[in-house]
């Protein structure tokens, strides 16, 4: 697999809900946030590789540990975990300093008109 990349973000007021703390639905956003940077990282947003315009969302499991509040500092790291035919996974783990606070497993499928189709060679090499 490939090796980890990480995405720091800081967390804006807005995120925060009235208990202080990250409103749960943002970690997605985050982890959707350092995904992109993960396929910035990788060349696959500028390559002629078609998957990520045909790859879905379709489980997502998070797991929280601890809080993040506002303006703290956070570290995304993004490991692809398995790649199959027409799927693959990744994993965020969300850290403030040395706390981890939220782990995401994301699995995509890669489809076309609905139905699953194989991962290209190229995005596959650049993954694995």
């Amino acid at each position: 697999m490939s090796q980890a990349f990480t995405q720091q973000i800081r967390v804006r007021w807005g995120e925060v809900d009235a208990q202080g703390v990250v409103f749960n639905a943002h970690y997605l956003v985050y982890a959707d946030v350092a995904g992109t940077e993960y396929y910035r990282h990788l060349g696959v947003l500028h390559a002629d590789i078609p998957d990520l315009i045909q790859v879905y969302v379709v489980d997502a499991h998070l797991s929280f540990k601890s809080p993040a509040r506002n303006d703290d500092l956070l570290t995304c790291t993004v490991t692809p975990t398995h790649i199959g035919n027409s799927s693959f996974q990744l994993r965020v783990s969300i850290a403030r300093d040395t706390t981890l606070l939220t782990e995401i497993t994301l699995t995509y499928v890669r489809a076309i008109n609905g139905q699953p189709t194989r991962l290209s060679e190229p995005f596959r090499a650049l993954i694995s």
